[in-house]
Parts: C-alpha cells; structure tokens; sequence
C-alpha cells in the first residue's frame, strides 16, 4: 500500500485565497533604502514625511456629499443642510455629526492648528461605539505607510536629525519638505548612533514600514491600572534591568522603550478609560501633545513623539476628572467629541441588522416589526420628555417623519433639540443592552430559533424588571411598552393579518377608493349619481349615508372638508397624469380611512385566520392561503399561530 500523499491540486478559488495572502504579506514587508533616497522620495511624494494625522485623513478619504434637500424624509432630519458621508465610517449609522467632528479635528490637525496639540476624546455613554470607532481609526492608520530609521526602538521619522535653523531653507529649496515638519529632537538612541558613526548620515538607513496594531507598530493601546500598580512607565518605557551589566543606567541601549507613546511615535495611541488613571500617570501627555517629546524615566534627552493620541471614556469619569481644579492645564488639552447614543429608530434598527448579520443568528427568523420595536423602545428611553407634546411623536420626528397631518402638537424637528439641549442621547439604554434583549427573544422559543414582537414585549418586561433600576426609571419603561409599544404593535398586526386576509387585497382597496371618489364628487357638486353597472341613482342624501359609511370606521372629525380635500387632490393627480386615477395608497389620509372601512368587522376574519379546526375544505383552503401570505411577509407558520392569537386577544380586551 502506497502511504505517500499526493500532491493535491487547488482549485482556483483556494489558489486565490493564498495568493492574495501572500501577496498582502510582501506587501506589508519593510523595504530599506538610503537616507538620500528617502530624501528624494519625500520631494516625489509628500505623504513620505506626512504626519499622522495627514496620513490618517488621507485613509479616510473623501466623503459623499448629500444635499438633503432633494430627500423629503433628511431634508427634515438635517433641516436641508449638505450632509458629507465617509465612506470609511459607513457602518456607523446615524452618527454623522460624530463622525464630522472627528475629521474635522484631522483635517484641523493636519493644517497645524492648534488640534495637533490636543488629545482625541471620545466622550460617550456605556456602549455607544467609542470602542468601535477607536477599532476604525486604528485600521486607518494601519493604510498608510510611515518611514523610519532603521533600528530605531521608537520608529522615528529619519527628519528628526535635521535641526529646524540649520537645516531647514536646505531642506525645503531641494527636497519640497516644509519646515514645519523638522522637530530637531533625535530620540537618545539615534543620538548615540550619530556619535558612533562620527556624524556621518549615510551611515543611517531608512526602512519602511507599515503600522501594524497587532505587532505594535506605531499603534498602541494603553489602559489604566490604580495607584499601587502602575506609574507612567507605561507610556513612557523603562530601563531593561537585563541590559544593566553591559550598559550603565543612563545609556539609551539600555532602557526599554515598550511604553505607549514609544510605540505609537508616528502613529496612534489609544487611551482606553484615560480618566480612571491616576494623574500623575498623565503628564507625559502635556509635553507629548505640546512639544511633540516627552522625557523617559532616565537622565538622557527627550524622546520625540508625533502621532495621535486617542481617549475615550464614560461621562462619570470626566465629569470627576473635569470637576477637579487642579486639573485645569490637562483640560485645555483635550478636543472632546461626544459619542451620544443613535436617536433614529431607523439607524438604530440598522445598528441591530449589522450587529446580527455578525452571529449565528443572521439566518434565523426575524418576524416584521421586531428589530423596529426594539429600536423604538431603545430610543424612547434615550430622549428627554418634550414639554406640550407626545415622546412617541418626538421620536417620530426624529426619525425625519412627517407628523403635520396625524399630530397636530407635533414640533419641528428643530425645536425639539433646542428644548433637549447638548446631551440629549447621552443617557438610557444602550445598544449592547438592546442586542442582549434580542438575543434572548430569539432563543425565548426552545423549538424554533427565532425572533417575534410578541416574544420581544414579555422579554423586555422581564429585563426592565430584573435590572433593578430606580423606581421612577423602571415605571417610566414599562409605560413606553405598556402606552406606546404594545398598542402601536397591535395596530400594526392588525394590518398585517387583514392585508394577508384579502387575497385581492390591492383591487379592492383600489375599488373602493374609486368609489369613494365619485360619490364625494357628486356629493360636492350637489348632483345625483347612476351607477353604470346597476343603474341604481342616490341623490345627495343617499351619497352622504355611502360616504359616511366608509369615514365612520376611521372616525373623520370633519367630512365636508376631507372630501373637499381628497377629491382636489385626485383631480390634481389625474390632471397632472393625463386623466389616469392615482393608486390608492398614494394619499396617506384616505388610505387609512379606506383600510379601516375594509377591516372594520374583525368576525369576518376570525373564521379564516384562526387555527381552529376548519368544517369544510374550502375553509381550511383558505386558512392555508392566509398563511402563506403571512410567510411571504416573513413570519413561520408558528409566528402566524403565536400573532393571530395575540391579536385576538388584544381585540377581545379592548
């Protein structure tokens, strides 16, 4: 027997796979080249000797510009402003103001304002995505290439030899480097290099590397310890006792250059919960970010530094830290971008698709009006009570609706915001709060793994329950469920169930409206109406009891003027569309009035959609159709069951 293997062929999409690996891993390799080299290549390119933020604004790229003006629902959203979109940040819905800020502190930095001697600080409740975007900033920085001296424990920029006077009007008549790009700080280990090499330059070379966060390449992270265990070694190194018996204390080869800013220099460094540091730790950070170097634990120079440093933390930790006098000098330091939580149920239902789409759980049902309750109930309690007005229509018009015609105390959009003030957003429920609802709603079935509104409602009650908040917060919540989203729920099922109900659902609607329309139009004119088919005649009174008894049922206040209404607009729209007579579903009001008069008998349902046993064929016929129809909008045959059940009740208790 032959227990040789042989070889195996690849298929081409394998073959593709590893080559592209091995192709991204040359590509990540460092190249070396000579100092005079890299000096041409500065004059060829600029983004050879860019600083981090240039280079990281050049990673994010251009964004796509939207005049929200020709968007009926983000010209209310946006009040018609242009509204620039990075495609680099695409994923992170409904922060574009956040998103804004921070390029704009790039773009601020950049130009070598005052940015560039600031700290980012993302400030921002407990799971609002200041994590994330620190993620997104660091695989940014990872795009762009930086150069560095060869051997340099801290990768500096090979500029940092030239002294600024010296050298700089050479530097920027032959090469194109502007001077404000020469610090004049070598780091004390380059400095020990040029003693050795006796000032010779071209004895240095030049490596090109690319940022890397796993290997530490001028990316970083930094978190707090307490005041027993850490100082600030951790941003700024420490000697390496191993070294000791071959170097004195003082001598740069001896000092281990492993703290965050040593190994973010040209890059970025993230400052996880900064403020729960002690501050002595934070020092470092004032001549770092002001004089662009910082000095180490021992007696030799200062140490460059030119990169980014990134912070984020809770509320509660920078209020503590802000509210502390004597740490006014770090405070003027500090470019705060606040990362408040998503107020727009449709962004915030896109936040749960993405974070789904990430599980096991992106094949599994998800009933309609699930991820939306959710989102709804996520924003409700994130958004501060309106004085004379509805929460639930606040959150409606933050989410760019139109409420001129359904709620008359409804405020622009603007007003809401300026009532709320600055820190709207920054408290309630969070996304990652939010996310394990979901994931309990969908596991609430032990035989299906699947997701419902129905499931969504007891669950959420549960956890408002179980968290244990206060008293006043834990009855406001069950309020937005119990006012809010179980009777917007039932009114939304409803509709559901009755659409699925009426096999020729469309045709009727469409009929009934046409209907309506010529008896309002005779009605108006004060004229008598035949029938073409039956050529039966109402006169103005009978055309009156036929209106009234399709407005009855959606309860119209005011009927002259709502068929003086409806009737202009058809008249419009047929002029407009040579005669042809619109869709019924084209006018919001009427169609409402026109489905609440087909659905106003809930028994006409009741023996078609329930699942009792049926009597004869052609009702069990027509059950499974109903049924099917429901699956087409995408509920199992056991949301169907668990849904027609609900709403029966619901109907029943009403």
């Amino acid at each position: 027997m032959n227990t040789e293997l042989e070889p195996r062929d690849l298929n081409s999409s394998e073959s593709d796979i590893f080559g592209q690996f091995q192709s991204r891993f040359a590509a990540l390799q460092q190249t070396e080249m000579s100092l005079e080299e890299y000096l041409d290549l500065c004059k060829a390119d600029p983004l050879t000797y860019a600083s981090a933020a240039e280079r990281m604004l050049h990673a994010i790229g251009e964004p796509e510009v939207i005049n929200t003006r020709h968007d009926p629902r983000l010209s209310r959203v946006f009040a018609n402003r242009v509204v620039r979109r990075y495609p680099s940040f695409k994923e992170f819905y409904g922060m574009e103001e956040v998103i804004e800020n921070i390029v704009a502190y790039f773009r601020h930095a950049a130009q070598g304002l005052e940015e560039r001697k600031q700290v980012l600080y993302l400030l921002g409740p407990v799971g609002s995505a200041k994590s994330s975007l620190a993620e997104r900033l660091k695989a940014l920085m990872e795009q762009q290439p930086i150069y560095a001296l060869k051997g340099s424990p801290i990768n500096e920029s090979p500029l940092g030899l030239f002294d600024p006077v010296q050298f700089g009007a050479s530097l920027e008549d032959k090469y194109g480097i502007p001077r404000r790009y020469l610090t004049g700080i070598a780091s004390p280990w380059a400095t020990k290099r040029l003693d050795e090499f006796g000032g010779d330059l071209r004895k240095f070379r030049v490596i090109r590397l690319m940022p890397s966060t796993l290997n530490q390449i001028a990316i970083s992270k930094t978190e707090p310890g307490d005041e027993n265990n850490q100082d600030i070694s951790a941003l700024v190194g420490k000697v390496d006792i191993r070294m000791l018996n071959q170097f004195s204390q003082d001598d740069p080869d001896a000092y281990s250059f492993s703290g965050g800013l040593c190994l973010a220099n040209q890059g970025l460094l993230e400052f996880v919960e900064m403020f729960k540091a002690p501050i002595k730790m934070l020092h470092p950070l004032l001549t770092a970010t002001q004089e662009r170097n910082f000095k180490g634990t021992e007696g030799f120079g200062s140490i460059p530094f030119d990169g980014i440093i990134l912070a984020h933390s809770n509320e509660s930790e920078w209020q503590q830290f802000r509210n502390n006098k004597t740490n006014e000098a770090f405070l003027d330091r500090v470019y705060i971008v606040k990362v408040p939580y998503c107020l727009r149920v449709s962004e915030e239902v896109k936040i749960y698709e993405k974070l789904l789409e990430n599980s096991s759980l992106n094949k599994a049902a998800c009933a309609p009006g699930t991820l939306n309750m959710m989102a709804q109930f996520s924003v409700l309690t994130r958004l501060k009570e309106p004085a004379n007005s509805n929460l639930f229509s606040k959150m409606r018009v933050y989410d760019g609706e139109n409420l001129k015609d359904v709620d008359p105390h409804a405020k622009p959009i603007q007003e809401y915001r300026d009532q709320s003030g600055p820190d709207e957003g920054m408290n309630g429920s969070s996304t990652r709060w939010a996310y394990k609802v979901l994931s309990k709603v969908f596991n609430f079935d032990h035989h299906e793994v699947a997701a419902n509104p129905v499931h969504l409602l007891y669950v959420l009650e549960q956890q408002v329950i179980k968290d244990n908040l206060p008293e006043e917060q834990t009855r406001k919540y069950l309020d937005f469920i119990k006012s809010y989203l179980t009777p917007k729920y039932a009114e939304f099922v409803a509709k559901e169930i009755q659409t699925a109900y009426l096999e020729s659902y469309s045709e009727y609607g469409q009929n009934l409206f046409e209907r309506y329309i010529q008896f309002a139009d005779k009605w108006i004119q004060n004229e008598e109406f035949r029938d073409p088919a039956t050529g039966q005649i109402f006169d103005r009174d009978s055309l009156n009891e036929e209106l009234n008894r399709i407005e009855k049922p959606a309860g119209i206040a005011n009927p002259k003027d709502f068929r003086n209404e409806v009737v202009n607009f058809v008249l419009r729209a047929q002029a407009s569309n040579s005669g042809t007579m619109p869709a019924w579903t084209s006018y919001e009001k009427l169609r409402e009035v026109i489905e609440r008069s087909m659905f106003s008998k809930t028994e006409d349902l009741l023996p078609v959609i329930s699942f009792d046993h049926k009597g004869s064929k052609e009702s069990q016929e027509k059950h499974e159709n109903f049924v099917d129809r429901m699956a087409a909008k995408g509920y199992t045959e056991k949301q169907v069951r668990l849904l027609v059940e609900w709403h029966l009740r619901v109907k029943k208790a009403s």
